[in-house]
C-alpha cells in the first residue's frame, strides 16, 4: 500500500511517494499546462503510484481553496479559477485512498512547525516567497485554516505605498510588489533585460542599480507586510523559504531593516525572522505530513 504525497503550485505539480514523512521517494515533476491541467496531474499520480494499491494521499494545493468543498480554484491556473473539484478527482483516481487536502501555505507551517524553523514554536507564521507569495500560520501549537482553509494568505496582505494591480483583482497587495515574477516585471518596464528572479537576484549582486532597486522595492514591501501579520497573530517567528528568498542581502537587508523600523509593539519588538532550514520541497513535506494524518492538520 502507497502513501502519495501532491504538490500543487502556480507552474508545476510535484509528486512522491511517503513511506515515513519527511522521507519521501519516486519525486517526480510535471509542468502544469495551459489546458488539459487535471489530465496531466492524473498522469503524474499514475507514474508515482506505479500500480500500488493507494491508501492515502495528502494534497497541498496553491490557493484560493475550499476545504470544506474540497476545491482547488488558483489564481494562476486559468482552467481552475472557478473551483476545480480535486478532492472527488482524486478520490475516483484511488478509491480506496483516504484524501487530505488544504492550501500549500497550511502544509509548508506543518512542515516548517515539525521538522524545520518553526519547531518548538507555538505560534509562529511559514512564507513562501517565490514567484508569488504565500504563507502558513501556526497558532498555540496548530495549523490554523480559517473558515474556508485559505488562513495564511499572506501575499495578499494590501501593503502602503503601492498601488499595484494584482491578479486577485485587488490593489497593492505584497504578491503584486514583492513576487519573483513582479519584481522582475518592474525591473524590465526600467530597461532592465533580464527574464528571472534569479537573474534579477544575481545582476543586484553585481551592483546593477536597476536590480538593487527592484530587490530593495521588494524587500521593504515584505517588511511591512510581516510586520502587519504578526502585529495580527501575536506570533514569535517569521520563517522564510521559497527560490526569490534565496536572492540574500539586496532583498533581506531591506526587508530586516523595515521590520526593525515597523515592529514597535512590545509583543513583537522581538519578532524572530530567519531563513528556512529545509533546503527544498518543503510543500511537499507537508502533503506527506498531511497524508500521514496528525491531529494538529486535518482540515478535510
Amino acid at each position: 500500500m502507497a502513501v502519495l504525497a501532491l504538490d500543487i503550485g502556480a507552474t508545476k505539480f510535484v509528486a512522491a511517494v511517503s513511506d515515513t514523512p519527511p522521507v519521501l521517494r519516486k519525486v517526480r515533476r510535471a509542468q502544469v499546462p495551459a489546458t488539459g491541467v487535471w489530465d496531466a496531474c492524473c498522469a503524474l499520480l499514475r507514474q508515482v503510484a506505479g500500480g500500488e494499491e493507494v491508501s492515502a494521499v495528502g494534497i497541498a494545493a496553491c490557493g484560493p481553496v475550499d476545504s470544506r468543498a474540497g476545491t482547488a480554484a488558483p489564481l494562476n491556473i486559468p482552467e481552475w479559477r472557478t473551483g476545480f473539484p480535486l478532492v472527488s478527482a482524486v478520490r475516483d483516481l484511488f478509491p480506496a485512498a483516504d484524501i487530505h487536502f488544504a492550501i500549500d501555505g497550511a502544509a509548508l507551517a506543518l512542515a516548517e512547525w515539525r521538522i524545520g524553523g518553526l519547531r518548538g514554536i507555538d505560534s509562529g507564521l511559514a512564507m513562501t516567497v517565490s514567484s508569488g507569495i504565500g504563507g502558513g500560520i501556526i497558532s498555540d501549537g496548530r495549523v490554523l485554516f480559517g473558515r474556508t482553509g485559505n488562513a495564511g494568505h499572506v501575499g495578499h496582505i494590501v501593503v502602503p505605498g503601492w498601488e499595484v494591480p494584482c491578479a486577485c483583482g485587488g490593489v497593492g497587495c505584497v504578491e503584486a510588489v514583492a513576487g519573483g515574477m513582479s519584481s522582475v516585471r518592474w525591473a524590465r518596464e526600467r530597461g532592465w533585460p533580464g527574464t528571472t528572479g534569479a537573474e534579477l537576484a544575481a545582476a543586484a549582486h553585481t551592483g546593477d542599480g536597476i536590480a538593487v532597486a527592484a530587490l530593495a522595492r521588494a524587500g521593504t514591501a515584505l517588511g511591512r507586510a510581516i510586520c502587519s501579520a504578526a502585529a495580527t497573530l501575536d506570533i514569535d517567528r517569521v520563517v522564510i523559504g521559497g527560490g526569490f528568498a534565496e536572492a540574500g542581502p539586496p532583498l533581506w537587508d531591506p526587508m530586516r531593516e523595515t521590520v526593525a523600523t515597523h515592529a514597535r509593539l512590545a509583543f513583537i519588538r522581538d519578532l524572530d525572522v530567519r531563513r528556512s532550514t529545509i533546503a527544498e520541497g518543503a510543500t511537499l513535506v507537508g502533503a506527506a505530513l498531511l497524508a500521514a494524518g496528525s491531529e494538529e492538520c486535518d482540515p478535510y
